[in-house]
């Protein structure tokens, strides 16, 4: 999420020009439908190739707006989530993965490309337009691939969770990291199981309506605190530990 807003002028300047629905004028919102289209491919390639085991997926709101802040460890776990989570996602994904016949199908399955070197307006405006409408947007709020454990947050989750009054949902994935397959080095091995742990939505702000740099700043603080305590519970649920090769 580098390079997002969330901080002083830029935010506010980012506001300003999404306004009340998030869209700027004559741009398309990602789709709904495709995201659905994406769920269900997803659901048939993760229980195929692995045997995930998901825990706590009621606790996403079934309707309005919402957040799935997911620890990422592994380039399996934006798929994995896709396809287990109860309603469809629309992820923020680094523009570098829409390259080639990947880029059509990125776009047509409702994912959101974000380039990460500066302010992206566009993608900004597209996530805000996901939960005006009333969707799910997925974020990875360590901004990349790391050792899955929420200890480095960036702006963007608190700036989104604030600006659009949507609830965060933690959701830890484990187990996505912990072994390479012999077919795929860079893919746990078939049938291996990677747990999905959901936990309880919370506010990400402190219901003031504050946007301030200072607001955004103690708002980020209080998502990585649930976000890593959800991790320590999914942890003991699970018997998991998140680690890498």
């Amino acid at each position: 999420m580098r390079g997002h807003p969330g901080r002083g002028e830029a935010s506010h300047e980012v506001s300003q020009e999404t306004g009340r629905s998030g869209r700027t004028a004559g741009s398309a919102a990602p789709s709904p439908r495709g995201a659905e289209v994406g769920r269900r491919i997803g659901v048939g390639l993760m229980n195929g190739l692995w045997r995930p085991r998901v825990l706590g997926a009621g606790k996403v709101p079934p309707t309005g707006a919402a957040i799935l802040a997911v620890n990422h460890s592994h380039l399996l776990d934006g798929p994995m989530v896709m396809g287990v989570s109860p309603r469809p996602t629309h992820f923020l994904i680094k523009k570098e993965a829409f390259v080639g016949p990947l880029d059509p199908f990125l776009r047509g399955i409702g994912q959101v490309a974000v380039d990460r070197s500066g302010t992206d307006r566009k993608a900004v405006t597209d996530a805000l337009g996901v939960l005006a409408a009333g969707g799910v947007l997925g974020i990875f709020p360590e901004g990349t691939r790391g050792e899955g454990d929420f200890t480095s947050l960036r702006a963007g989750l608190a700036y989104f969770a604030v600006r659009s009054g949507a609830p965060v949902v933690p959701v830890a994935v484990l187990g996505s990291a912990e072994k390479r397959g012999r077919l795929i080095s860079g893919l746990p091995p078939l049938r291996h199981r990677v747990d999905v742990v959901f936990g309880d939505p919370f506010d990400a702000g402190d219901r003031s309506g504050r946007r301030t740099r200072a607001a955004l700043d103690e708002a980020t603080v209080r998502i990585q605190e649930r976000l890593a305590a959800h991790l320590e519970k999914a942890r003991r649920l699970t018997g998991r530990r998140v680690t890498l090769e």
